[in-house]
């Protein structure tokens, strides 16, 4: 079961359970940005890339986001929406539906299922990871070693979006 909990500055938290194949991570908690970078640039996915190479997470890719259920193992990743709006469902099939648009950013621990279940003709996300960390795409269920590489996964210090003071070291600082 999960619950999605809205706080006061336009952070959202989802702590996800297992669901079916997907692992997702019990441990530490989706975190959803609304509005999180201003959409008045003229080009706000070099934004993001700003924003997150500046709070230590390189940007690696500019995209939408896949319409199959998968997560990643080797990487926590931050979503950050450079134009249009999408409809994802983040947990696995039947998880949670969460609607995001243009300025808004989703921060997906290792092992969280996600899937686009449609989107605007100009939907755009830029990917980033922490420095090392890479996606690989799963889409079954994982290995003992793959649930190991989730458990153990480092994570920086720095939130990519919000930096030193961000949603990292409000919502996952106890499980370091």
């Amino acid at each position: 079961m999960s619950t999605l909990n809205a706080l006061p500055d336009s952070i959202q938290t989802l702590l996800l359970e297992r669901n079916d194949w997907v692992p997702n991570n019990p441990r530490l908690p989706v975190i959803v940005y609304r509005d999180a970078v201003a959409t008045h640039t003229d080009d706000l996915a070099a934004r993001l890339e700003q924003t997150f190479r500046a709070n230590g997470w390189p940007p690696q890719w500019r995209y939408g986001i896949y319409d199959f259920h998968h997560y990643h193992t080797e990487g926590h990743e931050v979503l950050g929406v450079a134009s249009g709006k999408a409809r994802l469902m983040i947990g696995g099939p039947n998880g949670q539906i969460i609607d995001v648009k243009a300025g808004d950013a989703l921060l997906l621990p290792a092992g969280t299922g996600h899937c686009n279940l449609g989107s605007s003709e100009d939907f755009l996300v830029v990917g980033a990871y922490p420095p090392g960390q890479q996606a690989d795409i799963c889409r079954e269920a994982p290995s003992e070693a793959q649930l190991a590489n989730i458990e153990g996964l480092p994570f920086p210090n720095r939130d990519p979006v919000q930096g030193a003071n961000g949603g990292v070291s409000r919502f996952w600082t106890d499980q370091r």
